[in-house]
């Protein structure tokens, strides 16, 4: 059953990575960073469209990375859109917790809604592989970066 469960896992990480969702530059977008990861050449920019009620309404990226990077970075638009800029700084937070601790060490999660949740799932075995945790968590950072209104961020 594990196996199974890996090998579905890693079929959505490759498919994510070879056909990324929302790689595009919006031309509407208001916010956007821009993240590096130096160790290994990960390069991304997140692109946001924030409503005045703190409404993603649009969220995309464009960049150069690891296949885990990427597929980090194509599961993140797809989940952080139509939600509130507290909604998506709470999946943040798990996501980072799903990524860097073992279940029993992380808090309990914050209402957020259990299916987003399930998706970012699929990422959560970078932890037993640390060197890949950051690129797992690139394309976050920077999206968190460009929900402050912070226009840069880097993993060193």
């Amino acid at each position: 059953m594990f196996d199974d469960l890996r090998d579905l896992y890693q079929e959505v990480i490759l498919d994510h990575g070879k056909h990324p969702r929302n790689f595009r530059h919006p031309p509407d977008a208001n916010r956007e960073a821009k993240g590096d990861n130096p160790m290994c050449g990960d390069r991304l920019v997140v692109y946001l469209k924030v409503s005045d009620q703190g409404i993603v309404e649009d969220a995309a990226f464009l960049g150069k990375g690891c296949a885990i990077s990427t597929a980090s970075a194509s599961m993140m638009t797809e989940v952080i859109r139509g939600r509130s800029k507290e909604e998506v700084m709470a999946l943040f937070r798990h996501f980072h917790e799903l990524c860097t601790k073992d279940e029993e060490d992380r808090g309990e999660p914050e209402a957020i809604d259990p299916d987003a949740l399930e998706k970012l799932m699929v990422l959560s075995g970078v932890r037993q592989f640390p060197v890949r945790v950051k690129c797992a968590t690139l394309a976050w950072h920077t999206m968190a970066a460009a929900v402050d209104g912070d226009t840069v961020v880097s993993t060193e």
